[in-house]
């Protein structure tokens, strides 16, 4: 833990040159600082309004850039702190020039996170918030900033205030009628106290079930696109791009090396990995890229078989399909269907195991045209579908996004089926109150009410510098 009574300093927008370069002090002296090494019309600095100065070299006088500063005044501020940004021209030379001036007088360089560590700490935010600005900032999608900006409004902790709500009136309750019971304090009967636990494990279970798909729509998904040489797998994933990032021909092999691009399909992030086509390596260069090919179809979250339709089906395609459906979800691309067919949907669904109607080993067979472009965005729908089952969660605030809070929802509910059962059986009150304090603790520390201390550093280090 890092000492909290410091001004800190850092450069608050990304490195390199550009139009603007933002410098963020937050601390006692921040405003005190600032106002040392900037030229104003006028002082004291207005609260929550730009002000231009002039941004001078303290041994000569000279101005060096013209510079736009925003005071926030403690507690309106995003650290609860006093806050000055100071909006330069985005050189790197003017940034760190001005970083190291304020570090001569007084200020110390933040660590990465530390401006929403202390509004953490300064009750700004709670934890949950905290880790949605950090998704903000990476989100690589305008889905994943819209669900991050609703989390850092606090969806989460709206979503879990009433269950706490719920869960101190039921302590309370059952403390007044262990402290009190001499005096005949009405305690709550044994079915309202199961109806109580039961609606609270019920909505908290949907979160934790939402994590797969909070952890799909943080982190995104890895494809590899399989088949045979010259079945068109490289004019399937440039399609899939809608751009020409393959190399394609007509000689089979021409892809040896694995090429990989990012998109998104439906707000989601997509890793296309088109691999070397599978066959036996006539050369060295070959044999290497079939087996990072195999590396990258184990490593992937899903897998995408094409197959050449307008040719019969070959004991290459079946041993790709064997191999490939042991891995999970698999979806079949019947390519080239602008030519006549040798192989069907339906023919496909046939020669796929029993077994390929299990959620983890199922299989769509979409028909394609790279040429044409038939199909491509019944494949789009169908890696949607496949890779998010459960997109009909509803709202931003039905799902999380954290390991770390799936982890202490399943701790909460946990001790609330412990509960349950306790109450059940209707044990002593005492009995029921460890188990109900353990889940409300729980929900404490996800929050950041109680037991966060062990928790700040490894949070807040993930953070980049300036936030």
């Amino acid at each position: 833990m890092t000492n909290t009574e410091d001004t800190i300093v850092a450069v608050a927008t990304p490195p390199g040159r550009g139009g603007l370069g933002v410098v963020r002090l937050s601390g006692e002296r921040a405003e005190a600082i600032a106002t040392e090494l900037i030229r104003f019309a006028k002082l004291p600095l207005e609260t929550q309004r730009a002000t231009v100065g002039e941004f001078y070299d303290p041994q000569d006088g000279r101005v060096l850039d013209q510079v736009v500063v925003t005071c926030f005044r403690r507690p309106h501020s995003y650290t609860a702190e006093d806050v000055v940004e100071i909006a330069c021209h985005g050189s790197p030379v003017i940034l760190k020039f001005l970083v190291e001036l304020c570090l001569k007088r007084g200020a110390r360089v933040a660590e990465p996170g530390e401006f929403t560590m202390r509004a953490f700490l300064n009750g700004r935010i709670d934890l949950t918030q905290a880790e949605a600005i950090r998704d903000l900032i990476e989100s690589r999608t305008l889905y994943q900033a819209r669900v991050a900006a609703q989390q850092m409004e606090g969806a989460v902790s709206a979503r879990l205030k009433p269950h706490k709500q719920t869960l101190m009136d039921l302590i309370a309750r059952l403390e007044a009628g262990i402290d009190f019971a001499e005096d005949d304090v009405s305690v709550m009967e044994w079915p309202e106290v199961l109806a109580r636990l039961d609606a609270i494990r019920a909505d908290l279970g949907k979160l934790v079930e939402g994590y797969e798909y909070g952890r799909i729509v943080r982190e995104g998904l890895s494809l590899a696109i399989v088949g045979r040489p010259n079945v068109g797998k490289s004019s399937l994933f440039n399609r899939l791009l809608n751009e020409d990032r393959a190399i394609v021909t007509a000689t089979p092999g021409t892809t040896r090396d694995l090429v990989a691009e990012s998109a998104q399909i439906g707000g989601i992030p997509l890793r296309f990995v088109d691999t070397a086509g599978i066959r036996e390596a006539h050369d060295e260069a070959e044999r290497i890229g079939v087996e990072k090919s195999w590396q990258a179809i184990a490593d992937s979250d899903l897998r995408l078989l094409v197959i050449d339709a307008s040719e019969p089906w070959t004991d290459a395609d079946s041993a790709l399909l064997s191999r490939l459906q042991p891995l999970g979800a698999l979806l079949v691309a019947l390519n080239k269907s602008d030519l006549p067919p040798q192989i069907s949907s339906a023919e496909m669904t046939e020669r796929l195991p029993s077994s390929a109607g299990d959620a983890a080993s199922r299989v769509e067979i979409v028909e394609t045209s790279a040429l044409t472009g038939a199909g491509v965005p019944k494949l789009r729908e169908e890696i949607l579908a496949l890779a998010v089952p459960v997109r009909d969660l509803g709202g931003e605030e039905e799902f999380i996004t954290s390991l770390r809070q799936q982890q202490l929802l399943k701790e909460s509910l946990q001790a609330l089926f412990k509960a349950r059962q306790a109450a059940e059986l209707q044990v002593h009150h005492e009995l029921l109150l460890l188990d109900l304090y353990d889940a409300l603790r729980a929900l404490d520390t996800l929050t950041g009410a109680t037991n966060v201390e062990d928790l700040l550093g490894i949070i807040f280090s993930t953070f980049c510098v300036g936030k």
